[in-house]
């Protein structure tokens, strides 16, 4: 049997991972896992964990949101071989599980370990120092991810993000900033700007690129310039809900680092976690650096 150990996040999503642990022990015994449970007992410690007893093990498997996800990534970073991963969904919005095709039922989650296929994506790293797997942002809207309590997230789910989201729009701030990517720069003032890899963001699809690649070393980037009238505000937004592929106010583009500059410390979410105020922010996509075990879908 081969050894798997198995990071628990208690408190993610509308149903705590632990209310279905004994069925997912079960199943990854019948698969012919020898099964080690972790229960996480504070921030970062499914990362620290991770880093500790990954080169252990055959398979590590972590239960929780993107954000228990993201933290057992960093943690495999520090490893100079890493197992493979695997992921049980269990918290609001799951967005990578979706892209990945990894199914939201932990039972369903826990028999594609058994029989997914091993995939191998990009990882984020900011400012040399930590990782993302998925999205990291500033600006308007990205603080309601990690300032929404998670009672809140547990009980309304998507509908949580979208209720702290209209409550933000009052107190919407402009940055004036130079970005720097593979091919241009820029200079302008901005209200929100996003670096993925993901098919989706807050359980929205339309925020993000069509045709995302998870394993082709760019990153996809949304920066939406500072409107001036609360008209040109609602034709961004409505751009956004209807997907047009032209407006003046959004930029979008791949590129496989990035470089941002403000005069003023700006606040930054890695994957829906408040990832510190930096002036200057350096974004990196290292290229198929983790393995993790997909599911049925057709990844690009």
């Amino acid at each position: 049997m081969g050894k798997l150990l198995l990071i628990v996040n208690p408190v993610a999503g509308k149903t705590a991972g632990k209310k279905h642990l004994l069925e997912v022990i079960d199943i990854l015994n019948k698969g012919g896992w020898q099964v080690e449970v972790h229960v996480t007992q504070s921030q970062l410690d499914a990362m620290e964990t991770a880093a500790a007893r990954g080169g252990e093990v055959d398979l590590l498997v972590c239960s929780g949101g993107d954000g228990t996800l993201s933290e057992t990534i960093s943690g495999m970073m520090r490893l100079a071989e890493p197992p493979l991963l695997g992921y049980i969904p269990a918290g609001s919005t799951n967005d990578f599980a979706a892209s990945l095709g990894i199914p939201s039922n932990a039972a369903a989650a826990a028999g594609n370990l058994i029989t997914g296929a091993p995939y191998r994506i990009d990882v984020g790293q900011f400012c040399g120092r930590r990782n993302f797997v998925y999205v990291a942002g500033f600006g308007a809207f990205t603080e309601v991810s990690y300032m929404t309590p998670q009672e809140k997230k547990n009980l309304l789910g998507h509908q949580a993000y979208m209720i702290e989201g209209v409550k933000s729009l009052a107190n919407i701030k402009s940055y004036h900033m130079k970005v720097e990517a593979d091919d241009f720069e820029m200079e302008e003032d901005f209200i929100f700007g996003m670096v993925t890899n993901t098919t989706s963001v807050g359980g929205f699809k339309g925020l993000v690129a069509r045709n995302v690649a998870l394993d082709d070393g760019l990153f996809e980037v949304l920066l939406i310039r500072t409107p001036t009238t609360a008209m040109e505000l609602t034709n961004i937004l409505s751009s956004m809900i209807t997907k047009e592929e032209y407006n003046e106010y959004v930029h979008r583009f791949l590129t496989s680092k990035l470089r941002v500059v403000c005069s003023e410390p700006v606040d930054w979410v890695l994957d829906g976690e408040f990832g510190g105020a930096e002036r200057e922010a350096e974004i990196e996509n290292l290229t198929k650096r983790i393995e993790i075990i997909a599911g049925n879908v057709k990844i690009s």
